[in-house]
């Protein structure tokens, strides 16, 4: 049974922050941002060294640092390890971070099933494993908070990327259903709908990138939003304005938009 809610809510100042796909571009910009005295941050990724790389760096920006290598695409083995981290350390706010995209190729009749099966991994079934490891410390003590990453992807499914919109979407509606669940019981979930955002795996994408922005930009924006606790962090407002609108058209009148802009199959 849960407690009744800490004093002071999490998302004011957390103590302890834990990053999956910390080693990725938007996962690292998040770690430096969060990186001062006093706390702590446990880092998850899946290269040792570049791990330990980014630890230091943010242990010289003066924090105390902990990695982990868990692998997200065995969801019980990534419940064990953050349940037994919950048990040696507080987790105040835990950032649902890592995913991977992959593209509809040419000439292909449909997606592999193999390529559906690793995004789906990673992006919904490693998140959900994520939130499944962290929760219960966070509903016991009735303090907590939980940054699911989405897409702005997640409102309307581009022709290009059709699985990994498909995650992006799932995650979003999950997170929705889960702050309205949790709230009560002090625990805070948060939506992040990016756009673009200047990293290897955005590169590796082919086709428009309206409004692409640095990852040290997304970062500074999502670290606000959770500060300010908002249901959905999208951004940028423009491209987060356009795709919401996207999503409530005709699926006809959307789509012709869609390859107007250069986001056809």
């Amino acid at each position: 049974m849960a407690t009744a809610p800490a004093s002071r809510p999490a998302w004011k100042d957390p103590a302890t922050v834990l990053i999956t796909g910390a080693t990725g571009g938007v996962g690292s910009a998040l770690a430096a941002e969060y990186a001062r005295p006093g706390r702590s941050l446990i880092l998850h990724g899946r290269d040792p060294e570049r791990l330990t790389a980014l630890a230091g760096s943010c242990e010289a920006r003066g924090a105390r640092a902990l990695t982990a290598t868990f692998d997200l695409r065995d969801p019980g083995a990534t419940v064990e390890a953050l349940r037994a981290l919950s048990q040696r350390e507080t987790i105040d706010l835990a950032v649902v971070n890592a995913g991977v995209t992959r593209m509809i190729g040419a000439g292909e009749a449909v997606e592999s099933w193999q390529a559906v099966h690793e995004v789906l991994a990673v992006n919904l079934d490693g998140a959900l494993a994520t939130v499944a490891g962290v929760l219960p410390a966070m509903r016991l003590r009735g303090s907590g908070q939980i940054a699911l990453i989405s897409s702005l992807a997640a409102y309307v499914g581009l022709p290009r990327t059709p699985t990994y919109s498909a995650s992006k979407a799932a995650l979003k509606v999950y997170g929705e259903a889960l702050r309205a669940w949790l709230a009560p019981q002090g625990v805070a979930v948060n939506v992040v709908l990016p756009g673009y955002v200047r990293t290897a795996m955005t590169e590796r994408v082919r086709g428009p990138k309206p409004s692409l922005m640095t990852a040290d930009r997304a970062a500074r924006l999502i670290r606000s939003g959770l500060e300010a606790n908002r249901a959905r962090i999208a951004f940028p407002k423009g491209m987060a304005w356009g795709t919401w609108l996207l999503s409530v058209l005709p699926p006809g009148v959307a789509q012709g938009i869609l390859r107007r802009r250069g986001f056809g199959a």
